[in-house]
């Protein structure tokens, strides 16, 4: 019976609760609506962009910070980088009294980002001394995000940090190198060509599959935080404190999702804005986009641990209950279905004599693989329609179906993930910036 459950009932259980989902989320994105802003001048801006030897892009991203947003503070903390990275970051604050280095040295360096994000924000409850704490929100930033020039006035309206009940506010992601025609200068066309289609895949997953999903959270009170356009209120950050010791987990994959958890927890709202936006560069880079999506991978699982703590709050709906669960045992539900399909293969090698339910499967194979095509076909035509609208109609569908094969990577990095758990290796890893060489040193497992 339970070897018939498992090949015949649970792959259809998981492509609905799959078209559940897509489907609430396809929702949600088409019946958004625009945010009124706010008035940026009644709060207190400080970015936090932590850095691991990120000397190719943090000048850059410390000079558009102050440029776009004057009145914000900008905190850079070097974790113990090897290249110049702190010697870039020391010469701007000399220039720039709003412009802030914090240092971190080893052996209390290089152990996570949310260890560095608590070194800034201990070093940022120092410099304030005795303030209005409502009224001081802090935005996490990577060290080569850009934020849209309008992204404090959107959070600062009465969808975000306008209402006192929001702890939280997440703006949505896009990929700023989408229209880089060479993104791997001195390889061939081919390999440009599948460049181009991977950072095309990135642009689309959180342009319109991300900012759907996020939306329907919104409607399930379950929005998450992510770890580029990130804004807090200190207020928030100090209640987890106060519990946790610290805001951000130190030990987590994710400390941007576990933060966005743990808020939730404290009786903060999280609300997602879709009007504005966090620029940052896709990865060209197959090894490098998957040793980025293995940690991600590996950290959802890790917040299996929240499971219990979410069930008996009383801070989430049931619905907010059901989405978060669903989103934690993802990678679990992907490496469950590879050890079915290992399975099913299995019994094509067997033999004669498991002929028979070899034959009964392949209709359930077929059904599966066209019923599953379908969600990432429609959101190809609908990116071409809102993101690329010079593009061709056929463009979009091809995109959709492209959208579909790069799906397929999420069942490598949760096997990858799983492994990695079981192995013990909960190490963070950086990823390789596309400007640095890929035969350079670079900051890798602590």
């Amino acid at each position: 019976m339970i070897p018939e459950f498992f090949l015949y009932v649970f792959p259809f259980l998981l492509l609905g609760a799959f078209f559940l989902y897509w489907t609430g989320s396809r929702h949600a994105y088409a019946r958004r609506r625009p945010s009124p802003g706010g008035d940026a001048t009644t709060l207190d801006w400080h970015f936090f962009v932590p850095c691991r030897d990120e000397e190719a892009v943090i000048a850059a991203t410390v000079h558009r910070l102050r440029t776009d947003f004057p009145r914000a503070h900008v905190w850079v903390i070097d974790d113990a980088s090897d290249d110049r990275t702190g010697a870039i970051v020391s010469s701007l604050a000399a220039g720039d009294q709003r412009v802030r280095l914090v240092s971190r040295r080893r052996p209390d360096a290089r152990i996570g980002k949310g260890a560095a994000l608590n070194a800034a924000y201990d070093a940022l409850n120092a410099h304030l001394g005795r303030t209005d704490r409502d009224r001081v929100v802090v935005c996490v930033v990577d060290a080569d995000g850009r934020l849209a020039p309008g992204a404090l006035t959107s959070v600062s309206g009465p969808a975000g940090f306008a209402d006192p009940e929001v702890g939280g506010v997440q703006i949505g992601v896009r990929m700023r190198n989408v229209d880089d025609h060479r993104p791997l200068e001195g390889r061939g066309r081919l390999a440009n060509a599948y460049a181009r289609l991977l950072i095309r895949m990135q642009d689309i997953e959180f342009a319109v599959s991300n900012n759907g999903m996020q939306l329907l959270r919104g409607r399930t009170g379950s929005v998450g935080l992510g770890g580029n356009g990130q804004f807090t209120r200190l207020a928030a950050l100090d209640r987890i404190a106060a519990s946790e010791r610290r805001p951000w987990q130190q030990d987590a994959l994710l400390e941007d999702y576990e933060l966005g958890l743990q808020m939730r927890l404290a009786g903060y709202r999280i609300t997602h804005l879709a009007d504005t936006w966090v620029t940052q560069e896709a990865l060209p880079y197959t090894r490098r986009f998957l040793t980025q999506r293995t940690r991600w991978a590996q950290g959802n699982i890790q917040c299996v641990r929240y499971a219990g703590k979410i069930v008996g709050s009383r801070h989430y709906r049931a619905r907010g209950v059901l989405e978060s669960l669903y989103t934690f045992f993802q990678p679990v539900a992907h490496v469950a279905i590879l050890v079915m399909n290992a399975v099913l293969l299995s019994v094509l090698l067997a033999g004669v004599a498991a002929g028979a339910v070899l034959f009964a499967a392949w209709p359930l194979a077929l059904t599966l693989a066209a019923l599953s095509i379908v969600p990432f076909l429609t959101w190809g035509p609908v990116y071409r329609r809102d993101f690329a609208p010079d593009r061709s109609r056929a463009a979009g569908l091809l995109w959709g179906a492209a959208l579909w094969l790069y799906a397929y990577h999420l069942f490598i990095v949760s096997a990858r993930g799983s492994v990695r758990l079981l192995r013990g290796r909960t190490g963070w890893a950086k990823t390789r910036r596309n400007a640095e060489p890929a035969g350079g040193p670079t900051a890798g497992e602590a």
